[in-house]
């Protein structure tokens, strides 16, 4: 089977995904930004299921760093038939009126500069005309997207709306090319990205109140993503699919 590269790969969604892939056989290359040790753990994990894994280290806010991650998940494990573009940040909650414009640029350099130059590279390896075998393409983004996130973060709800319309476009620019695009919205999935908006129990407490009284698992998002990736999603391109409890 083709490599799958799954950016953030190294915790939470990310990491749920590439042990969920490599129990279906997709060699998985692990991309992470800091966290060597974490993504040596998960990358270790994708082999005791079976599967050949790397890590690979790389920044997506940086152009550099995207194509060299593209270049060695390659050089490492074979031609690519997955991308999963799930890295991505938070911050802590307040209102717009008192974020600063750092806050702002950052939060888009990684969530959405970054999410597009890692979806460039995706479509550069996998399309056909490009020497590529055509393959699938997720990206994560969140139901933060439609819900606005007022009062905590509209600047991260704002990032992972441009991802929904990113989904949609591509997987008409790349339909031709034999390459799905799809777009995956999680909900309050128990992970410790929480932690970064400054309420690490977030998920628990709000999740209560969504219409299947908790929150969800990161094993859950990943259902849908290695769904998504796999030939039963084969008529399945530009929709954007809510793993969210019905919230």
């Amino acid at each position: 089977m083709d490599t799958l590269l799954i950016t953030g790969a190294s915790r939470g969604i990310g990491r749920a995904t590439a042990l969920l892939a490599a129990q279906r056989g997709w060699p998985v290359a692990v991309n992470y930004r800091n966290d060597a040790r974490a993504a040596a753990k998960t990358a270790t994990e994708v082999q005791r299921r079976g599967a050949r894994a790397t890590t690979v280290q790389g920044d997506v806010s940086v152009e550099a760093d995207v194509v060299a991650l593209f270049d060695k998940a390659r050089a490492d494990l074979g031609p690519l038939g997955g991308v999963v573009i799930n890295a991505g940040i938070v911050a802590p909650a307040m209102r717009l009126a008192d974020m600063s414009a750092e806050r702002l640029q950052k939060m888009f350099q990684v969530n959405v500069v970054g999410a597009y130059l890692c979806a460039r590279e995706a479509a550069r390896a996998l399309s056909r005309s490009r020497g590529g075998r055509g393959g699938s393409v997720v990206i994560v983004s969140s139901a933060a997207a439609r819900l606005g996130s007022p009062g905590e973060y509209v600047d991260y709800a704002g990032s992972k709306a441009a991802l929904d319309t990113l989904a949609i476009g591509l997987a008409k620019e790349l339909g031709p090319e034999g390459v799905r695009v799809n777009s995956v919205r999680p909900g309050l999935i128990e992970t410790d990205i929480h932690a970064a908006s400054g309420d690490p129990d977030r998920a628990r407490k709000l999740g209560a109140a969504a219409p299947l009284g908790r929150a969800g698992k990161p094993e859950e998002v990943a259902e849908a993503i290695v769904w998504l990736l796999s030939d039963a999603a084969s008529y399945v391109t530009g929709s954007i699919l809510d793993v969210a409890g019905g919230r």
